[in-house]
């Protein structure tokens, strides 16, 4: 059979529709969190690779039109939408001529040291840190290795909402690069620091449990464990970001890494969530022992070496304080968010910092939160004080925080603080991050405040029974219900 070719007078062209474009400047879907923190959301409503490339291309051209560069140090966690929104961000910053240094599946403070280090104009990553597996999300640090500041955030919003980036033309385009040595360098910065004996605590050879939760941190723990001399045993220690649980790594979420640590005889358990920023604890019996008790243990490791202010945020354990109270130095309190508590940390000439949730921050290795720093502080405060967890954790006072969620109308938060103070009097009122209420002659305070992660509102209370903590929690939901009456 012979077929004819048709003649080219009579062919039918067909005309194909143009591929969708991000309309810019951006509207920012109304399901889309966004806060100090980044922008995250669910995966495939509201998160969808033309959002993810149309945010990183208003950050390049942002980036550049502040005159910070055209290099940005991209890297992510394990998520199974990670390579998909990496591969977006890293055309949407090719589009506007931003070349991409991409470190793949590495933790946030990795990211953020090796965007320092490298003199970049930025750091981009594909990380929902604690949020559960069908989240993700954008966070945006500056060339200092630290997340953008409110002041910065706000002008990059600004810039989203009111303009349209510059593509590159075809020879102007950026160009892309592979770093698999951000890990490494890491490590040997924690090894680095003054104030650790390594070669001390390698003799010492710390049997420890440690849970990654299928997170970035298997990539990176057990090398840094391995340079320490600890013999460790592991769970979720695969980045393949199929979290077997809810990962945050809160106490009531350990239970397995508990029963591991228990079995196995160890020293101490760690627990880290997808991003290695955050870290908590287990003692050798498989007891949670609190998040605060990760910045408290670590501060005292550093105090112990180096005098000056302490800072923490408006809803960490007041153990913190006893902390620095113990050392002869005064302990500063920040809004809650990690940009907040480095830059007070900056403001203050800080030794240490960090945050409740298990955060630490070291400003002599970088300003921000980590996890990895912290396991080598604890294992350093463990060595000098020459006890398993459990004896360490017992040298400090004891408080119970109960912490809950509600759903509440933001629009209303001001009416809802207001009947919050008038309903618990208090000594002590702080009002630079929702409201937090104090009662120091009782170690009891209540903080009230809009989660930047999550649409609901946050209530935290600390005091030295859990039923005194529980009250306080209950007393302030039932204040705010009555405030939305």
């Amino acid at each position: 059979m012979v077929v004819e070719p048709v003649p080219h007078s009579s062919r039918v062209l067909r005309t194909l529709p143009a591929p969708p474009r991000m309309p810019m400047p951006l509207h920012l879907p109304d399901d889309l969190m966004v806060s100090v923190s980044g922008f995250r959301g669910r995966v495939g409503a509201p998160l969808v690779p033309e959002l993810m490339a149309s945010l990183a291309a208003g950050f390049g051209a942002f980036l550049m039109e502040e005159g910070a560069g055209d290099t940005v140090v991209l890297g992510r966690d394990s998520r199974t939408s990670g390579p998909m929104f990496s591969s977006a961000a890293t055309a949407g910053l090719a589009s506007v001529g931003v070349d991409v240094v991409d470190l793949g599946v590495v933790p946030t403070p990795t990211l953020l040291m090796a965007c320092r280090d490298r003199g970049a104009a930025g750091a981009l990553g594909v990380t929902a840190s604690h949020n559960p597996a069908e989240w993700n999300a954008l966070k945006f640090g500056g060339p200092d290795g630290v997340f953008l500041d409110s002041g910065r955030m706000a002008r990059f919003q600004a810039f989203l909402r009111e303009r349209d980036p510059v593509r590159a033309p075809w020879d102007a385009l950026g160009g892309l690069e592979r770093d698999d040595g951000a890990i490494e360098r890491h490590v040997d910065a924690i090894l680095s620091l003054p104030l650790l004996d390594v070669e001390a605590i390698r003799q010492r050879g710390f049997k420890v449990a440690v849970d990654c939760v299928h997170g970035a941190g298997g990539r990176m723990l057990p090398a840094l464990l391995d340079a320490l001399g600890c013999r460790y045993t592991g769970i979720g220690m695969t980045p393949d970001g199929r979290f077997p649980r809810d990962p945050e790594p809160r106490a009531d979420n350990l239970g397995d890494l508990g029963r591991l640590a228990r079995e196995s005889g160890v020293d101490v358990g760690f627990a880290v969530d997808p991003d290695v920023d955050r870290l908590s604890l287990v003692d050798e019996t498989g007891t949670p022992v609190g998040e605060d008790l990760t910045l408290a243990l670590c501060a005292a490791t550093v105090l112990g070496v180096r005098s000056g202010p302490v800072v923490t945020n408006l809803s960490t354990s007041q153990v913190v304080e006893d902390v620095a109270r113990k050392a002869g130095v005064v302990c500063h309190r920040a809004p809650v968010g990690e940009i907040n508590v480095a830059r007070r940390m900056e403001a203050e000439g800080a030794v240490v910092g960090g945050e409740g949730n298990g955060g630490v921050i070291l400003p002599s290795l970088h300003l921000t939160r980590d996890a990895p720093l912290g396991i080598a502080l604890i294992l350093q405060h463990l060595l000098e004080e020459d006890t398993k967890l459990s004896g360490a954790v017992r040298r400090w006072p004891e408080y119970v925080i109960v912490k809950e969620k509600a759903t509440f109308d933001r629009s209303r938060m001001d009416q809802g603080y207001a009947h919050l103070a008038k309903a618990l009097p208090a000594p002590e009122t702080d009002t630079s991050d929702g409201l937090r209420l104090a009662w120091p002659e009782r170690g009891e305070w209540l903080h009230v405040r809009p989660s930047g992660t999550e649409p609901v509102v946050r209530f935290i209370a600390e005091a030295r029974t859990g039923e005194r903590a529980r009250d306080l929690v209950e007393q302030g939901l039932t204040a705010l219900s009555a405030a939305a009456a």
